[in-house]
C-alpha cells in the first residue's frame, strides 16, 4: 500500500478498525504531534507498534499543534507529517485531530492497547480510563533521551542555522 494511503478519515479509519477487529488483529493507538521527527520518535513507534499486530496514529493537526506548542510550530505542515508518518512500515493508518485531545478518536476507534510516552502515568493518559474499561490495556515507553523537537529547535536556534 502506497503510504499516502495510509492517511484517512475518521469515518475510513473506523471502518478498517472494523476489519481489523473481524480479522483478530490487536490494534495499538498513540498520538502525538510528531512535528521534527527524531531518533525518540522511531524508537517510540517501533517499540508501540510491537505491543500489537496493527497501529493508528493520531496526528495533531497544525491549529491543534499551534495550541499546544505556540505560534511558530508546527514546524511542518500536517500533511508533510502524516506523509512521513505513513511511510513507516510500523505505521499502519494515520488520522489527523483537531480537538484538544485524541478522546474523540479513542472512543470511535476503541484500540486494544492505548501507549503513550513514560513521561505519562496512566492516571493522566487521555482515554486510559474508556479503553480499560472496553477491555484493552495502556501501556508506556521509555523515551530515548535527549530527543525532543524542543530540544532539537532550540539547538538550530543556538547554533543559528
Amino acid at each position: 500500500m502506497e503510504s499516502k494511503h495510509k492517511i484517512v478519515d475518521l469515518q475510513k479509519g473506523i471502518e478498517i478498525r472494523t476489519e481489523w477487529k473481524n480479522n483478530n488483529e490487536k490494534v495499538v493507538f498513540t498520538n502525538g504531534c510528531f512535528d521534527i521527527v527524531h531518533l525518540g520518535h522511531v524508537d517510540y513507534l517501533e517499540q508501540a507498534r510491537a505491543q500489537g499486530t496493527k497501529m493508528i496514529l493520531g496526528l495533531n493537526t497544525d491549529s491543534s499543534v499551534k495550541k499546544l506548542k505556540g505560534e511558530e510550530r508546527p514546524i511542518n505542515n500536517e500533511y508533510a507529517r502524516a506523509r512521513l508518518l505513513a511511510a513507516f512500515e510500523f505505521i499502519d493508518m494515520v488520522v489527523l485531530f483537531s480537538d484538544d485531545t485524541p478522546i474523540h478518536l479513542i472512543n470511535d476507534l476503541m484500540p486494544d492497547v492505548l501507549v503513550k510516552g513514560a513521561d505519562y502515568t496512566i492516571d493522566n493518559i487521555v482515554g486510559a480510563k474508556e479503553v480499560m474499561a472496553n477491555g484493552g490495556e495502556v501501556k508506556t515507553i521509555t523515551l530515548v533521551e535527549g530527543f525532543s523537537t524542543t530540544s532539537i529547535i532550540d539547538k538550530i536556534r543556538k547554533v543559528g542555522l
